[in-house]
């Protein structure tokens, strides 16, 4: 489900499994992309990283940066990235704020048991620090593109 609505994205400062802290403030004047997914190694979320990966070339010449987050630690991310071959830097959200902050914590079922999790979400970000887009419960299939046309189209 695709969201037009605009809002400021919330202050962050995150560790990425490059060695960068990535933050809110350092990333002002370009546009971003963060895409949260509920857990490293994981069929979906492999999909998807490596669906973001194999696209970092046209999201830069679009203007625009990606990074996954999820509550996976830095290890898990450095193990996670080597096995997949990802490009894209993944960050870690291990204490759950910015995931909390973007209303992506939720309760999930599987299997009839309910439990918290990250509920698969993407977020563009303009260079005024604007959340211009937001896909909430995503379908990895043709997400990607999705996300590329939007950042095309700022």
């Amino acid at each position: 489900m695709t969201q037009d609505t605009q809002f400021p994205a919330p202050d962050f400062s995150l560790p990425s499994d490059t060695g960068e802290t990535v933050s809110l403030a350092g990333l002002k004047g370009q546009a971003f992309v963060l895409f949260f997914y509920p857990r490293d190694n994981t069929p979906g979320c492999t999909t998807e990283a490596k669906g973001f990966s194999a696209d970092m070339s046209a999201f830069e010449a679009a203007g625009a940066r990606v990074f996954g987050v999820s509550k996976d630690s830095l290890e898990s991310h450095g193990k996670f990235r080597a096995k997949q071959d990802l490009t894209v830097p993944l960050l870690s959200d291990e204490h759950g704020s910015l995931c909390e902050d973007l209303d992506v914590w939720k309760e999930k079922k599987m299997y009839g048991k309910s439990f918290m999790g990250v509920e698969r979400s993407t977020f563009l970000i303009d260079g005024a620090g604007t959340v211009v887009r937001a896909w909430r419960k995503v379908k990895v299939p043709g997400h990607v593109e999705d996300v590329l046309a939007a950042v095309k189209a700022l």
